[in-house]
């Protein structure tokens, strides 16, 4: 009796190739969208700077966030880019927020 294939890997170098572009396309889409989620704390750091202070909590976290990611990505063997570089304006941009918050 023969068995079955069970697991979901692909079986081809075609399909692994094709599976390793997609996730590197997925990387760099999402590191777009994390960059702009970022960019979004342009607008409280102005407000803070108005005057109209905001909550120092969720740049305070996200500052926290944003740095272990970009460790992460950076002290692995072969860097993820796409992690280091969805995250960095993350670190300055809440570091930002987080001050002119106070």
């Amino acid at each position: 009796m023969s068995e079955l294939n069970t697991t979901s890997s692909p079986d081809t170098a075609a399909e692994i190739t094709a599976l390793r572009r997609s996730t590197i396309m997925i990387g760099w889409v999402a590191t777009a969208a994390s960059v702009s989620m970022y960019i979004a704390y342009i607008d409280q750091i102005s407000r803070n700077l108005d005057g109209v202070k905001g909550s120092v909590i969720q740049p305070a976290a996200a500052f926290v966030a944003a740095t272990l990611w970009t460790l992460y990505g950076a002290l692995r063997a072969k860097w993820d880019l796409p992690l280091v570089w969805a995250n960095v304006p993350g670190i300055i941009l809440a570091a930002a927020a987080f001050v002119t918050a106070l």
